[in-house]
């Protein structure tokens, strides 16, 4: 845990003032009813500024006309076959984004909703790829309240009526949702968001002597690979009535047959009422999505309990056309409260007409006492069984493992929402606890944490139940699996018998063999173990960038992955491993240079897993040729050594090895010198992909030094001991480089070239160093040489930009003023500083640590921020404008609580120093003539045949 010398850090920097009245809060002291303490939150009132969007200078946009012109070029020609660019700078959204978003609602990987601070319902990503942001208004709660004596009524829409999804005009004879009571003010109203939970309380509003709070739950529990998957999400509503006199209450649930945009226009939707067992009933909306994409079933649904009724309205339209217009819903509620309970047996409704919008509605109406409580809970569920990608891949999602491919699976989905959201929250606040009570971290941080989680919903993520075999594949499966019982066995004999190596045995068994193929855990189903088959994850690089699992940005994003769901990181770094040993010699025009190359090569470890036809057709990004990029094949490395240190998984060792070793053996490509170090080429060859590097860099070498470290590590423990000594030979030969060439005496310079920007403070300086210490391995450099490399990058890079209140900028001259060489090392990147500020805590630099990490708090996510809670950028400039909302990198805020807390398996890792460990042989580099196994699996696995990569091998 974090010691308690940052206790002098600012740890009230949440505003302290209450937003509640403490004796409201105490009427919902049950149930999970009151919001905690350590949650963000916002005033219904409060107003969701337009957010501004960065802008290059006019120097950058001339050095960049030219890639300009082939990505406008590359975006019209993918337009051309219904396809769009993973990068398209040109393209705007009709809504402009806003400082209104909030905890988005399900599981993950079958399609999101999120809902907004205010209420709405907006960021539809429904469809791979494809993200809707416009709320859809008609979506809405609602409360009419009368009293006994009828002298006090309200009826009001349960989100301010000064909303810009309304619109400024409202007709009085208008037969839409303007019609209804838009009457909150939202100045007594409060939201709060800890996710995957959120609590809107409402004190006195509409009615002022009733108190209403909502609390929004969502299945995402970690290490739960099976309730985490699903697409439902539970509204609780708890009622206190402060009157003297006994209130009728009947809360309204209404919803489009949408999935954002103008897809209710298009036509042949049709509902239906349903009644499921354990008292829940609601409407099914049966949605028939355009451009052939697989249909969506929604459900919503209420609990009726012994005081609670629930009625349904199946079908309600928006126009004066309708049998039913949402006006006369209205007024039937005003008068009534509810609907009649004839409207179970209409069965479904008549297919909508393009153009028209097909709504549907659940009421609760139940008696609250004077001074009595009263509980009703509602669900929403979608169904949206089957995933297709734009080139044509269809698989199913996960929670299809569970509820199967029908239609109506989503009244199954919303009525286990509503039996089982109390074991959601039991299992959610078990995990959340122990962090939101240590008295040692700061108040922003703990909601911040959770919070940044929203990403792993949000961020178009896609959970497969298992990969589709094709039947040539399943020919190979015997023979995969009996070396894989063979790898398994041999390699738990290890540890108790050294005599003979792993590598050595998986010769033994496949000496006589032509091809190893590889083995994915995610093709075998374990009967009566849900979560031993997980299946395959992919997460989009931002909803702006549409790549999935992009391996650079994972470096940072992935430790959230690690720590909450080890076994979907574990099957990303094996997707990435059988990546490596494939390659796609299918041609790709490269835009920055606009010179050809291949599509993937064997032993580069790809960017991105692809965008329109993941796992088959890799590399999507194509500004740069990333298989001369020097950051992906040591973050390779780095990642699959600190997973596999961490979980001690000895059979996902095995699996990656022949990956990684080959990912180490690509790079010798690029040391050019023989120091042992490799070179940069001059252009931006790295996660910086604007910002150019010559010769060694601080940012690539240090990654190198690490993985040399890491790959010796891994090859001892699996015991490959030739390569293990090459690569501490390698070590020792290019740390002492590394230093000579970058290390001025008081921080590592940007490169080791002549170029105006060479001697800059880079942020990132020490990545490899994060890796190295959140894994257990000896440190790269002497201690105080990373110490006064952290100190001098808190000094200029984060304390030098607006007092240390925006994180830290990549780029920072050592006279103090920023690097303006490009756009990007005049940007703070979010998830860069969360990064830093974990290198900060694992070096002993706390109070920096959380100074560091604070600066984005303070200016995305606090009250007098610029608005960017629940979509963190990737970047913003010094006047807060942002680049690429929603991104994926800001979830490296849990590689500091990672490093507050490291796993067991790293805390009790062998004390003696691990390279100390490797005695090397009178082998003066290279290898010995009797190479190891691994080194001639790694040249004959050049394509796994079960993979579902396209190869050409």
């Amino acid at each position: 845990m974090v010691s308690g010398n940052i206790f002098h850090c600012r740890k009230n920097s949440w505003p302290p003032q209450e937003y509640i009245s403490k004796s409201t809060l105490q009427l919902f002291d049950y149930d999970s009813s009151a919001p905690p303490e350590q949650a963000w939150r916002r005033r219904l009132n409060s107003h969701a500024n337009l957010l501004k969007e960065f802008r290059v200078t006019f120097m950058e946009a001339i050095k960049m006309v030219r890639l300009g012109i082939r990505i406008w070029s590359y975006v019209r020609e993918e337009a051309s076959h219904g396809r769009k660019a993973p990068i398209d700078p040109f393209t705007r959204e009709s809504c402009k984004p806003s400082a209104s978003q909030g905890v988005p609602l399900g599981g993950m990987g079958s399609g999101s909703i999120s809902r907004g601070f205010r209420g709405e319902f907006r960021q539809w990503q429904i469809i791979p790829s494809l993200c809707e942001a416009s709320p859809v208004m008609a979506n809405q709660f609602s409360i009419f309240i009368s009293r006994e004596g009828g002298n006090k009524n309200f009826a009001s829409v349960l989100a301010p009526g000064q909303h810009e999804g309304l619109g400024s005009s409202r007709k009085p004879d208008d037969q839409g949702i303007s019609s209804w009571g838009w009457n909150l003010s939202g100045q007594h109203s409060t939201y709060h968001a800890l996710f995957p939970r959120a609590w809107t309380v409402y004190d006195g509003e509409p009615d002022p002597e009733l108190k209403i709070s909502c609390r929004q739950i969502s299945p995402f529990v970690p290490h739960n690979y099976r309730e985490s998957s699903l697409p439902a999400a539970v509204f609780v509503y708890t009622l206190v009535n402060t009157g003297k006199e006994r209130a009728k209450v009947s809360l309204l649930f209404t919803w489009a047959n949408s999935i954002g945009g103008s897809s209710h226009l298009s036509g042949d939707h049709v509902n239906e009422p349903f009644k499921a067992e354990d008292g829940v009933s609601g409407v099914l909306l049966y949605h028939k999505t355009a451009k052939g994409n697989p249909p969506v079933t929604f459900a919503i649904a209420a609990c009726e309990t012994q005081n609670v009724n629930v009625s349904v309205l199946p079908s309600f339209g928006l126009s004066e056309g309708s049998s039913t217009t949402a006006k006369g819903m209205w007024s039937k509620m005003v008068k009534d409260g509810q609907f009649d309970q004839e409207n179970f047996n209409s069965g479904p409704s008549m297919p909508s007409s393009p153009g028209e919008t097909l709504c549907a509605a659940v009421a609760a109406s139940m008696w609250v006492e004077p001074h009595g409580k009263c509980t009703v809970a509602f669900s929403l569920a979608w169904s949206s069984p089957k995933v297709k990608f734009v080139k044509g891949s269809t698989f199913n999602r996960r929670y299809t493992k569970f509820y199967g491919t029908s239609e109506k699976a989503a009244a199954d989905l919303a009525h286990d929402a509503l039996t089982h959201y109390n074991r959601w929250e039991e299992e959610i606040e078990k995990w959340q606890n122990p962090i939101l009570k240590d008295e040692t971290l700061p108040e922003w941080y703990k909601f911040t944490l959770f919070n940044e989680l929203y990403f792993l919903v949000a961020g178009g993520t896609i959970w497969i139940d298992s990969p589709l075999l094709s039947s040539n594949m399943r020919n190979d499966q015997d023979r995969v699996r009996e070396l894989e019982n063979t790898v398994v066995k041999e390699t738990e004999d290890k540890m108790s018998d050294r005599k003979r190596t792993v590598v050595e045995r998986i010769m033994d068994s496949t000496c006589d063999s032509a091809v190893i193929t590889g083995h994915d855990p995610a093709d075998e189903k374990l009967s009566g173990d849900d979560d031993a088959d997980v299946g395959r994850f992919l997460y989009l690089e931002g909803v702006e960038y549409i790549m999935w699992c992009t391996y650079d940005v994972h470096f940072y994003a992935s430790f959230a992955l690690l720590e909450l769901f080890p076994k979907i990181e574990l099957n990303i770094q094996r997707d990435f491993a059988r990546a490596v040993l494939c390659e796609d010699g299918r041609k790709v025009k490269f835009l920055a240079e606009g010179n050809w190359g291949i599509r993937k090569v064997y032993g580069a470890v790809p960017h991105d897993l692809g965008t329109h036809d993941p796992w088959h057709e890799m590399n999507a990004y194509n500004i740069h040729d990333t298989s001369k990029w020097k950051d992906l094949n040591p973050k390779f490395v780095l990642q699959v050594y600190r997973d596999f240190a961490t979980t001690g998984d000895l059979e996902f060792g095995v699996d990656v090895w022949p990956a990684v070793r080959a990912a180490m053996e690509y790079m010798e490509q690029f040391d050019r010198d023989g120091d042992g170090l490799i070179e940069n080429d001059g252009f931006p060859d790295q996660t910086y992909d604007t910002w150019t590097v010559h010769g060694v860099s601080t940012y690539c070498g240090c990654l190198w030094l690490a993985a040399l470290q890491a790959a010796a590590a891994m090859a001892l423990d699996l015991g490959d001991r030739e390569f293990a000594e090459k690569c501490k030979r390698k070590f020792l030969k290019a740390k002492p480089a590394f230093e000579e060439k970058l290390w001025n005496g008081t921080y590592f310079n940007y490169d080791s070239g002549s170029s105006g920007n060479s001697k800059s403070i880079q942020a990132d300086q020490l990545a490899g160093q994060w890796y190295t210490a959140s894994s257990g391995l000896p440190p790269l450099f002497e201690d105080s040489k990373i110490k006064s490399a952290l100190r001098k990058v808190y000094d200029f890079n984060v304390m030098k930009v607006k007092g240390g209140r925006m994180g830290a900028v990549n780029g920072m001259h050592p006279n103090g003023k920023v690097d303006e060489t490009c756009m990007q090392s005049r940007e703070v990147w979010t998830g860069v500083t969360y990064g830093l500020a974990a290198t900060m805590i694992l070096a002993g630099m706390e109070e920096e640590a959380f100074a560091t990490a604070e600066g984005i708090f303070l200016a995305g996510w606090s009250e007098d921020g610029y608005g960017y809670w629940f979509q963190t950028p990737e970047a913003w400039t010094m006047d807060g404008h942002y680049r690429s909302l929603m991104y994926m990198r800001p979830l490296a805020i849990w590689g500091m609580q990672y490093a507050i807390n490291r796993p067991k398996a790293i805390l009790e890792a062998p004390k003696i120093n691990i390279m100390d460990r490797i005695h090397l042989s009178p082998v003066i580099g290279g290898y010995s003539h009797n190479e190891t196994g691994v080194r001639k699996i790694t040249t004959k696995a050049r394509c796994f045949n079960n993979s579902v990569f396209h190869c050409a091998c």
